[in-house]
């Protein structure tokens, strides 16, 4: 039986980072309800893909409501739309690294690539909806933004942002099963894991440990991840931390089950094992994560501050579009050509050169792990030491740099953009991420970056910073619409920390935006960490050592991966 107020929360066949308005005409009509005590909506959404699932919704707002007030006067210009549309698509293809600047070192970061991917399961915990039917607006050639007044009663979150790892729990072990829907496996109160596909020596090396096999996600004999949210298996990165978060949790119950005593039932060995694995993971998005990729000052400062920008109490549970569309995209630069994954596919003079990305797009269900396998092979699991050193010697063993380039694999998705039934130019808009960032913040009506800062009272970013190491080709496209002076708030965001931080870490106000609604939506979640008298680590699981887990890389310690 379902935990009470506990809905279903496995979602499938979603399109990558994307959003819906849906209808109000055609909406279920919205009901109270409560999910750990947040409030949230209720509703069944037909997706455009046509499977139905039923979830939990919350809304989308504005994080500075006063400048959606002011549409469009805080917005990108909407005098000419076509004009601005045309600059965007210019913008976007601008943006894709040269060959030159692939091969540059100075591009990287002293980021290690786990956080890029750690920022990416957590939008996929925040946020999910589809962008199909805003991607066919988009080429609708009676485009115009939609009002900000619309966006807020129009666009609906498949998510509680709460980051309580629904993406992970589904509907848990006590769910009563509902005939025609997939749902997250479990073994008594742990996850089920999926079996690696053995493969010849000769095709690759096993990974240590060689006689764990349990390193993919449980999968149905199509391929298809049974995992609460199947975008996270949507590259190879982003599924072995999945993975990870599986086997933390499957640890965390033997832990509290030989050092936890009072907690007796399954029961009560789960919850509290689900709660040890929440509070981890929401620590390091703070002390952790967010100090690694924002401005460590500005993180205190929300922190400490008693207030938050977003507000709850007076709006409800939403997610900020000014985060979801915009700020938190910021990772999509960060995201390498290729990568030093493991012993075979690795640094150049391991056993075979580095991992590209492409092939971490292949190695996944959607991508058909290339062959007839139907798991992941033996030879492609994560050796996560390569991807957490912050003191590495090797260049690729980083992240590349926060700014205004993207690696150029992100302007033709692999596993996107594919339906030979779409037009030809809504397949290219699906297939160019940066265009489609660019184009639907546009339609969401996003505020300019140089209105989020001084509401913010920063200063903005001068036409010469705009200006400082940009290509001809970027020039032209912000000059043709005015957008020098109304600059898009994704490129905008990216572009400070790659002038005010030479792009090793978020700006000021791309952290402020980022970390006000990651420590916001943690504080309003009656049941998160910070509402828990003075827990920390020292109070969470342990590792073998007796060290308390306060990094990423001690997460995928405690969970067995690294």
């Amino acid at each position: 039986m379902a935990e009470q107020g506990q809905f279903r929360r496995v979602i499938t066949n979603l399109t990558h980072g994307g959003h819906a308005i849906l209808d109000t005409a055609d909406n279920a009509e919205t009901t109270a309800k409560t999910e750990e005590s947040l409030s949230m909506r209720s509703t069944v959404v037909q997706e455009s893909t046509g499977v139905a699932a039923h979830v939990g919704t919350t809304a989308f707002d504005y994080l500075f409501p006063d400048l959606a007030e002011e549409f469009p006067d805080r917005h990108l210009p909407d005098d000419d739309v076509s004009k601005v549309v045309a600059a965007l698509l210019a913008l976007g293809s601008a943006m894709v690294e040269t060959a030159d600047e692939v091969a540059a070192p100075q591009f990287n970061s002293p980021i290690p690539p786990v956080y890029t991917y750690w920022g990416q399961f957590t939008d996929h915990d925040l946020t999910a909806a589809t962008d199909r039917d805003l991607v066919i607006s988009i080429t609708d050639p009676n485009l115009r933004p939609v009002r900000p007044q619309d966006v807020v009663e129009k666009l609906e979150n498949l998510r509680i942002p709460a980051l309580n790892l629904d993406s992970v729990y589904g509907d848990g072990p006590f769910a009563a099963p509902v005939a025609g829907k997939d749902a997250v496996p479990y073994d008594g109160v742990k996850f089920r894991l999926g079996l690696l596909s053995p493969v010849p020596v000769t095709v690759g090396a096993l990974i240590p440990p060689v006689a764990d096999t349990q390193r993919d996600l449980p999968r149905k004999a199509d391929r298809t991840p049974l995992v609460g949210d199947t975008r996270n298996d949507e590259n190879l990165v982003v599924a072995q931390l999945h993975v990870a978060f599986l086997r933390f949790h499957n640890a965390a119950v033997d832990w509290v089950r030989d050092n936890e005593p009072e907690f007796e039932s399954d029961a009560e060995v789960f919850r509290r094992a689900r709660d040890l694995t929440r509070w981890t993971y929401q620590w390091l998005c703070v002390h952790d994560y967010l100090r690694t990729v924002a401005r460590p000052d500005v993180v205190d400062l929300v922190d400490t501050a008693e207030g938050n920008l977003l507000d709850l109490d007076r709006r409800g549970t939403y997610m900020p579009v000014e985060f979801s569309v915009a700020a938190f995209r910021f990772g999509h630069s960060m995201v390498r050509g290729g990568y030093d994954w493991n012993r075979n596919f690795g640094r150049p003079g391991d056993r075979a050169p580095a991992s590209s990305l492409i092939q971490l797009f292949q190695f996944t269900g959607k991508g058909g792990f290339v062959g007839t396998l139907t798991t992941l092979p033996s030879n492609w699991p994560a050796e996560w030491d390569r991807m957490v050193d912050k003191n590495s010697q090797f260049a690729n063993r980083f992240a590349r740099l926060i700014d205004t380039r993207i690696a150029p694999p992100l302007a033709d998705l692999l596993n996107e953009g594919n339906d030979p039934n779409q037009a030809d130019q809504i397949r290219k808009l699906l297939k160019q991420l940066a265009q489609r960032n660019l184009l639907r913040g546009y339609v969401l009506a996003a505020p300019t970056g140089q209105a989020v800062a001084e509401a913010l009272d920063v200063e903005p970013l001068t036409r010469a910073e705009l200006e400082q190491g940009t290509s001809d080709a970027v020039k032209d496209a912000l000059e043709a619409a005015g957008l020098f002076d109304r600059t898009p708030l994704w490129f905008y965001v990216l572009k400070e920390a790659e002038v005010r931080e030479q792009g090793r870490r978020l700006g000021e106000v791309g952290s402020r935006i980022v970390a006000e609604t990651i420590i916001g939506q943690i504080r309003k979640d009656p049941g998160s960490y910070v509402n828990r008298t003075s827990w920390s680590p020292a109070q969470g699981v342990l590792l073998p050592n007796g060290r308390p887990v306060r990094t990423i890389a001690d997460f995928l310690r405690f969970a067995g991966v690294l």
